[in-house]
């Protein structure tokens, strides 16, 4: 790295819009054929390495992680639990209290500041986000989120939290969810936002009186309540109308409503008062509003290059006590954004500082340093032990949902040489170009996929499949030739014959992951390369016990207008760029009865379906899904022509557990194994097989263990330009399906991630082979049927099998691993990626 260059550029005092991103000269990876990656300080990018690279620690300090970011956090860490969502500070400045909002145990953690350690951690039911100390320290509020209701404590001069309160703000079968928390300067009024009730209760802390109400338009999401210094007026965040609603707390009406960029979460005023800074996360920005009039007056971009792709999610931001400094958390670029605002109208990017893994929350400590809290920690995992079904007990939970332990951060705030360094090491984490250019060259000219968009490609028709939810090792884990650990395969060749078969005529993946954790942002990450923060903060609690009948419903797919990103889906990309395009059972809802039809969820949907093919339905067979592919197909082949993009859902390898008299897991994987075996057959013998590429991914690897990642999963690419009998290890994700199909297609990134893949050039070759793929015929009974005496069977009955993800996945793991292995059968133990967690004693510097 030049730091001098860096340097110098920071000594410009460039404004707003991070121009020290297009001079930096940052390194590049260089990504190949075997699948090795290597990092040089060259400003061009090659093509040729060694080694596969795996997620994890690497010797140069940086931890790769499955989606192909990296991480080099600064300072130092403290683990703590799941997801932390929210950092409060207390007035007095010796601790911060730290709410988390994941799928697992939900909790509030109290930290010492100068000791760096736990003093106190007490669970409750459930919580969204809001976290606040009264202004004068003794008690601290917590949302609790479908419970209707704010935590209350006593809070200690040790940090002990003792008198626990829940102040009711609704009865429960009101739609309510507390969110944002916020109080009035002289503590005599709590504000709550209302998420999904889309309106704010303004009650006394003690909760000694009925709560005012003040209603909000419906759907707006209202996230984060902040009272004006002279108490007159709440700025209130709607998350879900881009916009900011002003109200005068004189009469609680909304007096004006301010127009923001797309998902504004947190705010913060400037020391005077004079200026609202709002993070909006669905658009890469934070807006600036005169907090008198609400006139924009600047927007601050906070990804790494001027006009990026959607995709950084600025969730949370803080201003210094003297008002000089804006810290913007950058949660999905694991990095903060500084901001020198000391002048209004004329802010000055000073860089980056590289964070843990997904930034959730930043605060300033009373000394002027940084506290970050890291949603998923520091550290990519390994789920040996965890979302394998079926270990002796659950006491070692690997289940990818609550997998990740979240951590916070200890930041000195950098002087500007250190500034220069850390920049420099926010672009090092990072595989974006500038301008969003592809991340590595051909090693071969000729390749059938283009390495600038608008290049010409031999392939014309891109067909997507999607499937449910397998890890790597429980496919593939018994083929040699690739990097995995039969140990835990549980559906081998016998089981998988077409899968097997297709990995090793064409190409086998064996580094490839997801970058989602479960259906709710696979489906989003597979059509978007990218799920909003609506998406991320909300399926843990989707995903876990609630409390009633939910209010926080499953997020994707096309259910809640807030959770669709900036960059729209690929589908919309296809419009855009004129390329016909058509979906099979991917985001449709299905008719009453296989004979209904079925309808798309979205706009851009309609019309591009075909509303006989059954999309997610456990009781409909895959075999019959491919059968009404074919009729399709034969009408492509009548009319001369095929969609040029197609996503096709073939979900059946979900399974659904030991249910008396339903399929077996073992029946329901062969029966998936099978459909794609004859779909690869029917296409690869059309008249459109020699200008088409299949791309077939898992939508999520929840389901099942690999000793790798949690995040690997199994993944084909079949066409006649594939490489034949060839293993492809490097290290891609399904944004890099998704970018190597954009650009054959001519379409552009539909966020950073995308953009920033590496594409599937090592999989694909100048000289095609047209042999067709004969599907091969199932090795296991197709129909054979659960008994009674199975394990699991009485559970599996009562799991929810309707839609996907709805059954507890900690339960249907441990069914279908016994169904496969055996009712005493045991897992090997729990390994996990090797990080080195740093923490400084007591008295040393953060940063020495």
């Amino acid at each position: 790295m030049r730091i001098a260059l860096v340097q110098s550029i920071l000594a410009a005092s460039l404004v707003t819009s991070f121009a020290v991103a297009q001079e930096v000269k940052r390194p590049e990876r260089m990504e190949g054929a075997t699948g090795a990656a290597a990092d040089t300080h060259s400003s061009t990018p090659v093509s040729t390495f060694q080694r596969p690279r795996l997620p994890g620690l690497l010797g140069d300090g940086l931890t790769v992680l499955h989606n192909q970011w990296s991480l080099n956090p600064a300072g130092n860490h403290l683990e703590l639990g799941d997801f932390p969502v929210d950092i409060a500070v207390h007035p007095a400045g010796q601790f911060a209290a730290v709410l988390h909002s994941g799928q697992s145990t939900h909790e509030v953690v109290v930290v010492q500041l100068k000791g760096r350690t736990v003093v106190a951690r007490v669970t409750i039911p459930e919580s969204f986000y809001g976290l606040c100390f009264s202004p004068d320290g003794s008690h601290l509020f917590a949302s609790g989120g479908e419970f209707d209701v704010v935590h209350r404590w006593t809070f200690g001069t040790d940090g002990l939290l003792s008198e626990h309160a829940a102040i009711r703000i609704v009865p429960m079968k009101e739609s309510f969810v507390v969110g944002g928390l916020s109080m009035s300067a002289d503590g005599s009024k709590l504000f709550a936002c209302g998420t999904w009730g889309s309106r704010i209760a303004i009650t006394n802390p003690d909760g000694e009186s009925s709560p005012t109400f003040i209603e909000l338009e419906k759907g707006s999401y209202p996230y984060s309540a902040l009272p004006s210094p002279d108490g007159k007026r709440l700025f209130v965040s709607l998350w879900g109308a881009s916009s900011v609603a002003v109200i005068n707390l004189d009469d609680n009406t909304v007096s004006a409503k301010w127009k923001t960029p797309s998902h504004p979460t947190e705010m913060t005023l400037s020391p005077d008062g004079e200026r609202l800074f709002v993070a909006c996360s669905n658009s890469n920005s934070v807006t600036v509003l005169d907090a008198e009039s609400g006139q924009a007056t600047e927007v601050l971009a906070t990804a790494l290059y001027p006009g990026a792709e959607n995709g950084s999610t600025p969730t949370s931001l803080a201003v210094s006590k003297d008002g000089s400094i804006l810290l913007v958390a950058n949660a999905d670029n694991n990095n903060l954004a500084v901001f020198n605002v000391a002048q209004r109208g004329t802010a000055k990017s000073l860089g980056f500082i590289p964070t843990g893994w997904h930034p959730t929350s930043v605060r300033f400590d009373p000394a002027g340093d940084i506290l970050v809290a890291c949603g998923k920690g520091l550290s990519p995992k390994t789920n040996r032990h965890g979302p394998v079904p079926g270990g002796p007990a659950r006491s070692l939970r690997e289940y990818i949902g609550g997998l990740h332990t979240g951590a916070m951060s200890w930041i000195k705030f950098p002087a500007p040489g250190a500034m220069a360094t850390y920049t420099a090491q926010a672009f090092a984490c990072s595989p974006l170009q500038k301008d969003s250019a592809v991340v590595s060259k051909r090693r071969e000219e000729g390749n059938p996929i283009p390495e600038k968009l608008g290049d010409a490609s031999p392939i014309k028709h891109c067909i997507y499949v999607i499937k449910e939810n397998r890890t790597y090792d429980q496919v593939f884990g018994d083929i040699k030739e690739g990097n995995g650990d039969a140990s835990l395969c549980l559906f081998p060749e016998n089981v998988t014959p077409n899968l097997h078969a297709l990995v090793k005529e064409f190409v086998l993946l064996d580094n490839f992951y997801v970058e989602s954790e479960v259906s709710a942002d696979g489906h989003e990450w597979s059509m978007a390369a990218y799920a909003t923060d609506f998406v991320e903060r909300t399926w843990p609690l989707n995903y876990r016990k609630q409390p009633k009948e939910s209010e926080i419903k499953y997020p994707s797919e096309g259910s809640h207008d807030i959770a669709v990103p900036a960059g729209g889906y690929i589908w919309d990309r296809c419009a855009e760029a004129g390329v016909s395009y058509r979906s099979y059972g991917e985001w449709v809802e299905n008719g009453a009865t296989p004979s209904d039809p079925g309808r798309a969820k979205v706009k851009a949907l309609e019309g591009h379906i075909d509303p006989l093919y059954r999309s997610y339905d456990i009781g409909y067979s895959d075999l019959d899904r491919v059968k009404r592919f074919k009729e399709e197909l034969a009408r492509f082949e009548k009319e001369g022509s095929m969609p040029q993009f197609m996503v096709v859902r073939i979900p059946n390898d979900h399974t659904a557990g030991t249910r008396v008299d339903g399929p077996t897991p073992t029946a329901l994987v062969a029966q998936n194994d099978l459909a794609v075996g004859q779909f690869v057959e029917a296409i690869s013998k059309s008249s459109f097989w020699k200008e088409t590429a299949i791309f077939v991914v898992e939508d999520d690897a929840q389901n099942g263990s690999d000793h790798v990642d949690a995040h690997r999963t199994t993944a084909l690419v079949v066409s006649p330009w594939t490489k034949r009998h060839h293993v492809d290890s490097s290290l891609y994700s399904t944004s890099s399906m998704l970018r190597t199909m954009e650009l054959i297609l001519g379409l552009k990134p539909m966020s950073q991630f995308d953009a920033a893949a590496l594409p599937m050039f090592a999989s694909f070759s100048k000289t095609p082979d047209m042999t067709a793929y004969a599907a091969r015929d199932a090795q296991v009974d197709l129909d054979a049927k659960n008994l009674a005496s199975a394990w699991g069977a009485e559970l599996s009955a009562e799991l929810e099998l309707a839609v996907e993800d709805a059954a507890d996945d900690l339960v249907l793991n441990e069914i279908i691993w016994k169904s496969v292995r055996g009712a005493d059968s045991e897992m090997p133990p729990p390994v996990r990626a090797a990080f080195v967690f740093s923490s400084a004693k007591a008295g040393e510097d953060d940063d020495d």
